[in-house]
Formats: structure tokens, C-alpha cells, sequence
């Protein structure tokens, strides 16, 4: 049972207690980017005293909102911390007198250096060595975020958050069990889609957003576009039709009835053999606080995801991280 937070989160937190910090800018690209969005929509929930937005790495420095300044705190990901955008990002916060908390996988890479905090979390995707969920990005940016909302709300949400997290693995570990066989169907019927879009909104948007971007698209060449499922119905609802694919993720927070209605119209116009729905409600979710289900929801979702990921490589003939042609083969660009 997790009763504490990490200890580099904890100085890092110690030393947030000696700044006023009014306004929280998360900040990355591309799968690290997909989780701040949950974390916005954690402190839009619960906090009153603070302000957040998330940016991209290099827009966050060409935009330099007027807010950055010494009352903002810049919460920075980068898996490996070498990602240029997001160590610009870091050095820009810095000039501007904001304090910052690099999230990474390596202490010793340039956006440790680049910041005044370094938190490490865990990642099983490119290194495939097994973590308990609650050491991985988005367990260990919940924790950050709940620490300070105990030092600008004066709400404690951490002790919950704790026990909830030392129940996520088990949730993800029943959740691999449950979709084997619905990831082995909808990998044989997709196999040959040209495009596959994903739909969520709220919490899940994040999940969406990146399995779009970095699964099918990065790891798979599929085209792809992460929708938000009630910007769903301004435009995009035009492509469906009985061959359109799609997944679909359905989760527990504020906006579930936004997924809902996107998941109805789909069935309602498509075909259910091209839609991939993943329904929180389905999920065995025991320990979890249903304070932090809808929150924690986009992590399961995500990581079962993954195991739909390689089975749909397999049947595309791709072999997942090493069959990308610019990703990490190139760096000047």
C-alpha cells in the first residue's frame, strides 16, 4: 500500500512552499503532452486558487504567455529528457523567474539540467520492463498536483490519492484479462484500415490524443485523428459510415455523457465491427476512490490499449518501436 509521495516529489513540493504560485502551466509534446491534459482537468476541478493551461513545447515559448512569471510553476515531461522543444520550454520558464519541475525517465538528461526539480517516473512502453502503474507519469503527476493543491487550496486529496494508486495495477492487470479476446477480434477486423480514429473527451482525451499520434500513426503508419466527442458532432461525424473505425473510450468523469453520445451516434451510422468501444463501467476498479476513477480510468485505458497495439502490428506485419523511419533515426529536423 503506497502511504507516501516519492521523495523527489516531496522537495520538490518543499520547495513550492517558499514561492506563491497562482497560475500552473503543463507543458510537452506528443505522448508526454496526452497526459497533462487530465492533469488540467484535475486542478480545474479542484482548485480555486489556481489557474492552469496546457502548450505544446515550442508554442509555449513563441507564445510566452504574459502569465509566466515568478507566480507560475512549469510542470515539464520528456520521457527520455532530450527532447528539444521541452528543454527550450524549460530554459524559457527559468529566464521568465518561474520555477520548474522536470518529469523524466533519465535525471541525468537535458531537461534535468534544465530545470530546478527533477521527479522520475516509470515507463514500460519502450523499455519493457514491468512498473507498478503508480510510478508512472501520470500516477506521479497526480501525485505533484495533489501536493500542491494541499498548500494552495488547503484540500488533501493525497492520502486518497495514494491508496487509490496502490490499487491501479491490479485494475490495468484485470483489464488486460478482459479484453484479450475483444483486442484479438478487433485486430483481425482492423487489420487492413487505412485510417482509425479515436474519440473521448475530458479525462480521456489525453489517452485518445496520444494512442492517435504516437500508436497508430508513429508505430503503425495508420492515418489517424484524436476527435473530442462533442467537437465530434461540429464537423467530424461526416466520415462515418458503415466502414469508418474507430475506438471509442467511454470513462467515468464529468464529461462520460459527451462520449456517450458520440459512442450512440457511431453505432447509430456505423457498424459495432468497427467499433472498438472501451467502457469504464466495465472495468473491475476495487480500492480506486470514486473520487479518482474517472481520473485514473485514462491510465487502464491506455495501457491495455497498448496490448491491442502490438497484436494489430502483428497482423500489419510491424514490428512496434523499431519500424519507425524518422523517430529516434534522425535528429536533424
Amino acid at each position: 500500500m503506497k502511504t507516501e509521495l516519492n521523495p523527489d516529489i516531496k522537495t520538490a513540493l518543499e520547495a513550492l512552499t517558499k514561492r506563491e504560485v497562482r497560475h500552473v502551466f503543463l507543458v510537452a509534446c506528443g505522448g508526454s503532452l496526452s497526459i497533462m491534459h487530465p492533469g488540467k482537468y484535475f486542478l480545474d476541478r479542484h482548485s480555486a486558487a489556481l489557474t492552469s493551461d496546457v502548450y505544446n513545447g515550442d508554442e509555449f515559448v513563441a507564445r510566452n504567455p504574459r502569465k509566466l512569471d515568478d507566480k507560475a510553476l512549469v510542470i515539464l515531461c520528456s520521457q527520455t529528457g532530450t527532447t528539444k522543444e521541452t528543454v527550450r520550454a524549460a530554459r524559457h520558464a527559468r529566464e521568465k523567474g518561474a520555477i520548474t519541475i522536470a518529469m523524466t525517465l533519465d535525471g541525468q538528461s537535458p531537461l534535468a539540467g534544465a530545470a530546478e526539480h527533477v521527479v522520475a517516473y516509470k515507463a514500460p512502453y519502450t523499455t519493457g520492463v514491468p512498473i507498478d502503474a503508480a510510478d508512472s507519469n501520470y500516477g506521479v503527476l497526480y501525485m505533484i498536483l495533489a501536493g500542491l493543491l494541499t498548500q494552495t487550496d488547503r484540500i488533501d486529496l493525497t492520502a486518497t490519492l495514494l491508496s487509490s494508486l496502490s490499487h491501479l495495477q491490479p485494475a490495468i492487470d484485470k483489464a488486460h484479462a478482459r479484453y484479450a479476446e475483444t483486442f484479438d477480434a478487433y485486430a483481425e477486423q482492423f487489420k487492413g484500415a487505412p485510417v482509425i480514429y479515436t474519440m473521448a473527451s475530458g479525462a480521456n482525451y489525453g489517452a485518445a490524443y496520444s494512442f492517435a499520434i504516437c500508436v497508430f500513426m508513429e508505430m503503425l503508419w495508420i492515418n489517424s485523428q484524436a476527435i473530442h466527442a462533442d467537437e465530434f458532432f461540429h464537423g467530424p461525424f461526416e466520415v462515418v459510415d458503415k466502414n469508418a473505425k474507430f475506438v471509442s473510450l467511454i470513462g467515468l468523469d464529468e464529461t462520460r455523457r459527451l462520449e456517450e453520445r458520440g459512442r450512440d451516434f457511431l453505432h447509430r451510422f456505423g457498424s459495432s465491427e468497427n467499433i472498438l468501444t472501451l467502457d469504464a463501467r466495465d472495468l473491475d476498479l476495487t480500492g480506486i476512490d470514486d473520487r479518482f476513477k474517472g481520473y485514473l480510468v485514462p491510465l487502464i485505458f491506455f495501457d491495455a490499449l497498448w496490448k491491442f497495439a502490438y497484436k494489430l502490428a502483428a497482423k500489419r506485419d510491424k514490428v512496434m518501436l523499431e519500424d519507425r523511419r524518422y523517430m529516434k533515426k534522425i535528429s536533424d529536423y
